[in-house]
């Protein structure tokens, strides 16, 4: 095997490994067991192989893949800057390794010291920030990974600018989204898409918390959809920005189906799956969005 096909390999064993991180994170805040290996860290209630809880080996086994995956990472980081002649993989890597450094850091904090659910949201946060930087990683390695494809002009300031807004807007919502799970508010909102069978509802408590997430998820939807024609109007259909703007489009559309669908298992044996489904999706539109990102920065080298 070649070394593009090794970097190939390696860059997309990270990017699935992050994203198994997430998902088990979550999998962690939804069957609470955060507390699962008490206040020690590394080790799990003091020993190096935990008690046999489901709370203990939920939460060590998350412990147990982020490491696995860091090592991944590493090696990946490794190859990259000695067999790799992408400025733009040399960055994606090196922020990746960063942020992964960064949410076990804060990972380890929030078990030694239990901290407030605003900190552990920001905790996921950090988290989908390394996983889309292993997905952009990835897409080095692909077609997508070419540079901006569009002729002059076409990527408008207003539509870069768009770009980044709605990055910023994405991770509002999905810290908000983060905030619900770790403040055990989604009981907050009963039914779907009604809220306690209101339109508007009393705005108290975890029935405002989710309401506003809700809120800010179809205003997600209306901007993408936004952006999505702009490029459409101005683009060909097999340019990189559209295809990339056509997934966001249809992975925010997903992104609310699944949360109704979170909404209205609760109580049921899939409810978990739901949750599950739920995180994968929010992070492959985040990841996507970051794309989209790169994508005008490109454009701008192009039309400088």
């Amino acid at each position: 095997m070649n070394t593009q096909k090794w970097l190939k390999w390696s860059s997309f064993a990270s990017m699935y490994g992050m994203l198994l991180i997430l998902i088990m994170g979550a999998l962690v805040t939804k069957t609470e067991s955060g507390r699962g290996c008490g206040d020690d860290w590394p080790l799990c209630n003091g020993k190096f192989v935990p008690a046999y809880t489901i709370e203990s080996i939920i939460e060590y086994s998350h412990r147990f893949v982020t490491g696995i995956v860091g090592m991944i990472l590493l090696v990946t980081t490794i190859l990259v800057f000695m067999y790799s002649r992408r400025k733009d993989a040399k960055w994606f890597v090196s922020l990746a390794m960063v942020f992964t450094i960064l949410q076990a850091i804060l990972g380890a904090i929030a078990v030694i010291w239990p901290q407030s659910s605003a900190t552990l949201a920001l905790h996921f946060g950090i988290s989908l920030i390394a996983f889309a930087l292993t997905l952009l990683l990835a897409l080095v390695y692909t077609r997508y990974g070419t540079v901006f494809t569009g002729k002059k002009g076409t990527m408008t300031a207003g539509i870069q600018w768009g770009v980044w807004l709605i990055a910023i807007y994405c991770y509002v919502v999905v810290y908000l989204g983060a905030f619900v799970r770790h403040t055990e508010s989604s009981g907050g909102c009963i039914g779907w898409p009604l809220c306690n069978g209101q339109v508007i509802p009393e705005l108290s408590g975890a029935t405002l918390i989710v309401f506003v997430h809700r809120l800010g998820a179809i205003l997600l939807f209306v901007f993408i959809a936004w952006f999505f024609l702009a490029v459409r109007a101005r683009m060909n259909s097999t340019d990189n920005t559209y295809q990339a703007s056509k997934w966001a489009l249809i992975l925010v559309v997903l992104q609310i189906l699944s949360g109704g669908f979170v909404t209205l298992s609760m109580g049921y044996d899939w409810y978990l799956l739901a949750s599950m489904l739920h995180t994968i999706l929010i992070s492959c539109l985040f990841g996507i969005i970051c794309y989209l990102c790169v994508l005008t920065l490109q454009a701008g080298k192009k039309t400088a």
